[in-house]
């Protein structure tokens, strides 16, 4: 982690990044998540769960993996943004948080934001004197 703080770096990593790696300043400035993060429901914890829920009548989706993901993205969100100088990209590459209507739970889970969805725009924002959030949802 000193290596990754002290010169420009890439990191790329799993759900476990989101778990404890804390690199505040201009060492991050970018976070690309590039799936929503649902569990697997294969794995057996969450099997066990929507198990138990579908037995009591609940839906498992709304009930627990959907609110389970979007707490997820939010800690990962928040990997880039440590302090209040803290200034950085998050890149979110699963278009499902703009074609499904569950991604308006998961964008309003997020800390305000401003949403760029052109390149130029987000490189002249980027490069450009640091202004103050304004969420564009």
């Amino acid at each position: 982690m000193e290596a990754f703080r002290e010169t420009p770096s890439v990191l790329f990593a799993a759900h476990s990044f989101w778990e404890g790696v804390d690199v505040p300043g201009d060492a991050l400035s970018l976070v690309i998540i590039d799936r929503l993060p649902f569990a697997s429901p294969g794995a057996p914890l969450v099997a066990a769960r929507i198990n138990q829920l579908q037995q009591r009548g609940e839906e498992p989706f709304e009930a627990y993996q959907r609110p389970q993901a979007a707490l997820a993205l939010r800690q990962g969100f928040g990997r880039l943004i440590r302090t209040q100088s803290d200034r950085g990209i998050v890149a979110m590459l699963d278009r499902r948080i703009v074609t499904k209507a569950y991604g308006r739970v998961f964008l309003s889970s997020l800390p305000d934001a401003r949403r760029l969805e052109d390149v130029v725009e987000l490189s002249r924002w980027f490069n450009g004197p640091v202004r103050p959030v304004r969420t564009i949802r």
